[in-house]
């Protein structure tokens, strides 16, 4: 049961409720949810684009516990439209599918060509055996989202979805959004390192930093590729241990990396894989177009070449 809530708190609230039109109470941000329910309302509101703020209960335990009082409502997310109290997440979810939402916010469906999608033979057999997990009512859904994130899973239709039938008859509901990003996109099921599972590729997505694993660099390096290989480690770390080939990212490097075509390829490593990502991720804004990260870093390498030194 909510306490009773503090005056001082109350128009804390009630302020931040009369300057947006749209604020949702959540855990964690619009850009980095912190709870699957939070999450859904965020997407829902993203596929409508409609401007909305966010407020964080996590980082105000007080708020957290007055939001209740004042909705009324023991759940966190919770929405308000202009003002009015509109619910949680399954209020919202059932909302957006009815096109009740649509109307609250004055958004109307968008009109988006349905995509062209293909499912290979493999992914078709795997999605049979799921549904039979799935809900009589669900649907096999793909989502989209800005930064081309994919997601495939079963669940309910919405008022606005595009459903697409692939060639070999899988049926595939989508938001608006995600089927403007869908056109051309190939679904299929393979062996991964962890396992089988779907692979998507999108030919609409934006370049993005490739995963190298250390077997792969090895192969490439032994077939005499045209690599540039970038150690982004300081010098005391790789005078501790180094992979023949790769060059301190120092000034000079820089600027020799910096003159290269934007089709050449980038291999980034360093101790674990962490700051590597970084520093692939700044070439990939600058416009490369060919950068990979590898995997594990030299800690992953000494385990497959023994003259490396792990530290």
């Amino acid at each position: 049961m909510p306490q009773p809530l503090d005056e001082d708190l109350k128009k804390r609230i009630q302020d931040v409720i009369a300057q947006h039109e749209v604020v949702l109470f959540m855990k964690g941000n619009k850009h980095i949810p912190q709870c699957g329910f939070s999450a859904a309302v965020v997407q829902i509101l993203k596929s409508l684009e409609v401007g909305f703020e966010t407020v964080n209960v996590l980082a105000d335990p007080a708020l957290r516990e007055g939001i209740k009082a004042f909705s009324e409502w023991p759940t966190i997310p919770q929405l308000y439209i202009r003002g009015e109290f509109v619910g949680g997440s399954d209020i919202v979810r059932e909302m957006h599918a009815s096109g009740e939402l649509h109307d609250l916010l004055g958004v109307q469906p968008k009109v988006v060509a349905p995509p062209t999608i293909t499912v290979t033979d493999a992914a078709f057999a795997a999605f049979r055996g799921a549904s039979g997990d799935a809900d009589a009512d669900d649907a096999l859904r793909l989502a989209i989202d800005a930064r081309f994130q994919n997601d495939l899973f079963f669940g309910p239709k919405t008022a606005d979805d595009l459903v697409v039938t692939t060639a070999n008859g899988v049926t595939i509901a989508m938001d608006p959004a995600t089927a403007a990003r869908a056109n051309g996109l190939v679904i299929d099921f393979v062996q991964t390192p962890a396992g089988m599972g779907f692979k998507i590729d999108n030919p609409n997505a934006p370049p993005a930093v490739r995963v190298l694993r250390v077997e792969e660099l090895r192969s490439q390096l032994q077939r005499g590729e045209e690599l540039h290989l970038v150690d982004v480690r300081t010098e005391e770390e790789q005078a501790i241990a180094r992979v023949p080939g790769f060059r301190l990212l120092d000034q000079p490097y820089a600027r020799e990396l910096e003159a290269l075509p934007k089709g050449a390829k980038l291999v980034f490593m360093c101790h674990h894989g962490v700051r590597s990502m970084a520093a692939a991720e700044r070439f990939l804004e600058r416009g490369y177009t060919n950068v990979w990260n590898v995997a594990g870093g030299i800690d992953a390498w000494s385990a497959i070449d023994p003259s490396v030194r792990r530290y």
